[in-house]
């Protein structure tokens, strides 16, 4: 089955989001840890975790708590206080950011392939952990390739207690951010370069099945995140653009050619942070931006105690604000 196209209400109001610099580029993931602390991975392989300002004049703490020797994307906080990593080097990793400096390699192959880029993890409340494979073709420094080649080899995987990686869906188009239903019935994920939320069931009738939960997004998807009110959060990681539909509209040859192109020549990061809040029937129910001068190019969204927090995997910084604020994002 498939929920109802998505709709597109105007920004809510949120205080202006603010910039926390740090120590390092690209915190492509935030998460929030059990104390409401903030986790990001930056380029250079660290682990940093932030403690926001008390009020939007103070200062944030910022501590290293680890390191991956390789480039940390996606990560999950587990009930334990581990960290789930998705490495675009090394796979998806386990540590402990509270001292212990082992990791724990829990897939570097899935289904006899090394594991190129993995992107973003959710675990279970059995253990289970799903992550995703953004592409099957190409690595981190290339994703603008595989978007704009719209070739897609995207995969959804299952990781069970003991087990090995079982591929859930493939042929996904960039396969990027994931979610679980509150009942953990579904998960969510984002396909980048359709623009759209996948449904893959995983328990009752539709078990196994897969349909759209969200379609005809106003940008280009990367990570989710539970809502609070029991949607989810989407970072929206670049406006709509018209141009790269109509090239996704072209033959194979042409978009390989484009591919190309775009790996002499990349393009610099959109002006936009932008993250829209969807419902449990796919509908968006809110949309907040920030202004480019601020922050670009969205990479991921969270949300804890009426803040929501962004990362990016353009910037040096990530960025907060207070929701239900008036004022102008």
């Amino acid at each position: 089955m498939t929920t109802p196209r998505a709709t597109h209400p105007g920004p809510a109001p949120v205080s202006p989001f603010r910039r926390i610099p740090l120590d390092g580029t690209g915190p492509e993931d935030v998460v929030f840890d059990g104390l409401g602390r903030v986790l990001a991975g930056v380029a250079d392989g660290r682990i940093l975790r932030i403690a926001l300002p008390g009020s939007p004049g103070g200062h944030a703490q910022i501590q290293e708590v680890g390191r991956t020797g390789g480039r940390p994307l996606g990560l999950e906080v587990l009930p334990d206080g581990r960290l789930l990593v998705c490495d675009a080097e090394r796979g998806l990793l386990c540590l402990s950011p509270d001292g212990g400096q082992d990791i724990e390699v829990l897939a570097d192959t899935v289904a006899g392939a090394p594991l190129r880029f993995c992107s973003n993890v959710v675990a279970a409340s059995d253990g289970t952990v799903l992550f995703t494979v953004s592409s099957c073709r190409y690595g981190l420094d290339d994703w603008l390739s595989d978007i704009v080649e719209h070739r897609p080899t995207g995969l959804l995987v299952r990781l069970a207690p003991g087990g090995e990686p079982e591929v859930l869906l493939d042929g996904l188009q960039f396969a990027n951010g994931v979610a679980l239903a509150p009942d953990e019935s579904y998960a969510v994920v984002a396909e980048t370069g359709a623009r759209r939320l996948t449904r893959r069931w995983l328990t009752g009738p539709e078990a196994g099945r897969h349909d759209t939960f969200a379609d005809g997004l106003p940008g280009y998807p990367d990570n989710i995140s539970r809502s609070p009110r029991g949607g989810l959060w989407v970072a929206l990681a670049a406006p709509r653009t018209p141009l790269l539909e109509r090239l996704h509209r072209t033959g194979p040859s042409v978009r390989r050619v484009a591919a190309a192109g775009v790996r002499r020549l990349p393009a610099p990061p959109p002006r936009a942070a932008q993250a829209v809040e969807i419902d449990s029937y796919g509908q968006v129910v809110r949309e907040v931006r920030g202004a480019g001068r601020r922050y670009r190019m969205a990479t991921s969204v969270a949300e804890r105690d009426g803040r929501l927090v962004l990362g990016s995997l353009a910037e040096d910084a990530i960025a907060w604000c207070e929701l239900g604020v008036p004022g102008t994002a």
